[in-house]
C-alpha cells in the first residue's frame, strides 16, 4: 500500500514510520511527505531517509498529488490543518490521524494541557479516522498514560509521544494489511 504522511512540524511520529518501514515492519510504503511548512524539519527526516517530499499550502494540490501518486492512505502525523469535508469524503476511511488524548476528551490543540487543567488522572493517545468533525472520526486505537500529581505538560506530553510512536505504526500495520474494518462508529480489529 502507498502511504503519504502529512506532517507541520517535528516530524517525530513520522520518523517511528520512517523507522519501522526500514526494519521491515510495516507492510506499506511512504510514497511521500507533504507538509504545508516549507520550515518543517520532519521534511529533513523524509530527505535523509529518501523519501520524496512537497511543500504544498493549499488542499486542491495535496489532494491532485494524492491522486498522481495513486496513494492507499493519508497519515496526518502532527498535521495542523483542518481538511476539508470534500478532502475527507474523496477519502472515506482512508485517513489516519494521531491525537494525545484519550478522545473524545480534549480534542483540539494543546490536549495534554487540557488533560491537566482538567485534573484527570489518566490520559493517553488515539489513532482513529479523520471524518468530517474535529477529532470526532472512528476510534481505532487507545493507550492510557497516568498523570503524575507534578505531571508538567512537557513531561505529560513526552510520555504520550512515546506511545504514540508505537501506536501510530501498529495502526498504519493493522490498516495495510486489511484488518480494520469501519462499522458505524466502531472499528472492528480482524484477528
Amino acid at each position: 500500500m502507498k502511504i503519504a504522511t502529512l506532517i507541520s512540524g517535528r516530524g517525530t511520529n513520522l520518523q517511528s514510520l520512517i523507522d519501522a518501514e526500514k526494519e521491515g515492519k510495516l507492510s506499506g510504503k511512504i510514497v511521500v511527505v507533504i507538509s504545508d511548512n516549507s520550515e518543517a524539519y520532519g521534511l529533513e527526516r523524509a530527505k535523509k531517509a529518501f523519501i520524496p517530499i512537497e511543500v504544498l499550502k493549499e488542499e486542491e494540490e495535496i489532494s491532485r498529488k494524492l491522486k498522481e501518486l495513486g496513494v492507499d492512505l493519508v497519515v496526518l502525523a502532527g498535521f495542523m490543518k483542518i481538511l476539508s469535508e470534500e478532502f475527507v469524503k474523496e477519502r472515506k476511511n482512508a485517513i489516519i490521524n494521531i491525537h494525545p488524548s484519550l478522545l473524545p476528551s480534549f480534542k483540539g490543540l494543546n490536549a495534554q494541557k487540557q488533560a491537566i487543567d482538567y485534573g484527570v488522572r489518566v490520559s493517553g493517545c488515539t489513532t482513529h479516522f479523520v471524518d468530517e468533525g474535529m477529532d470526532t472520526g472512528p476510534i481505532i486505537l487507545q493507550k492510557e498514560v497516568e498523570i503524575e500529581k507534578n505531571e508538567t505538560v512537557e513531561t505529560l506530553s513526552n510520555k504520550i509521544l512515546a506511545e504514540e510512536h508505537k501506536m501510530l505504526v501498529k495502526t498504519v500495520e493493522l490498516f495495510c494489511n486489511e484488518k480494520l474494518i469501519v462499522e458505524g462508529r466502531k472499528v472492528i480489529i480482524k484477528e
